[in-house]
């Protein structure tokens, strides 16, 4: 059986969608079977796989129960990874859920039965807190957040366990924490060696070895509609995320 894990992180700007984009490719081109789900109404994993002129219709239309998620799947570059791609439209369904008994298992619903198929599936989640990022935390598993090596990014993340522990008392009892992700980091700047000292000491374990560094490909890639690891393999941002994928299969005792 899969792992759902969601990508999250209210803060904006932290790599959310760059992780989900690499690290599900990393991990697909270790020939696991892999799912992504775009989440985030501006669609940008969707564009980063370079795939809205295949779309028909997206994630809205499942919700809205106009298109099953077998309708709207897409095969990506690499052949075991797939994505449920979205568009804006997506932003009308936190309304139209409001009305609809039991909404915040909408997203659960969807993705518990690929379970059998994918080995990881990852959402990747909007910059803010509604009814579509309630629906991806009540559908995962565990929560893998990127925090940024800048100024504030304690207080974001320090926000966000409350969060999660709210969704926990709530409507997940069994949501766990994936693991912290450092991104943008740069080791010549003396902030980013900072705030990963802190984030390590407050979170121990908890945070990956792996720190993704501030790399100008990461930021390129997806104007190509390929993710940095297919892009420009060699590159820091690419070779950070393979060392995550690394990471995250050897913790699960799984060989890379």
């Amino acid at each position: 059986m899969g792992k759902i894990i969601a990508i999250t992180n209210q803060k904006g700007g932290v790599g959310k969608t760059t992780t989900a984009l690499n690290l599900s490719a990393s991990l697909a081109l270790a020939n696991e079977n892999i799912l992504v789900v775009d989440s985030d109404p501006q669609g940008n994993l969707t564009s980063g796989f370079g795939l809205r002129s295949r779309m028909n219709s997206g994630l809205y239309e499942v919700y809205t129960g106009k298109a099953t998620v077998e309708d709207i799947m897409l095969q990506t570059l690499i052949p075991n990874l797939y994505i449920l791609p979205t568009t804006m439209d997506l932003f009308a369904a936190e309304i139209e859920l409001l009305d609809k008994a039991d909404r915040e298992m909408t997203l659960k619903n969807m993705l518990w039965p690929l379970k059998k198929r994918f080995r990881y599936i990852f959402i990747d989640c909007p910059p803010s807190f509604g009814l579509l990022t309630l629906n991806a935390l009540v559908a995962a598993e565990s929560v893998l957040v990127p925090v940024q090596c800048e100024y504030f990014a304690m207080e974001g993340v320090s926000l966000l366990i409350k969060l999660l522990w709210r969704i926990r008392g709530s409507f997940n009892e069994t949501l766990d924490m994936e693991g912290i992700l450092l991104t943008m980091y740069n080791r010549h700047i003396a902030l980013s060696r900072q705030i990963s000292e802190d984030v390590r000491k407050m979170f121990k374990s908890k945070v990956y070895d792996t720190v993704i560094p501030r790399n100008i490909i990461l930021a390129e890639s997806p104007s190509h509609g390929k993710p940095a690891v297919l892009y420009a393999p060699n590159s820091s941002g690419a070779q950070g995320y393979i060392a995550l994928a690394k990471e995250i299969l050897n913790e699960n005792n799984l060989l890379f």
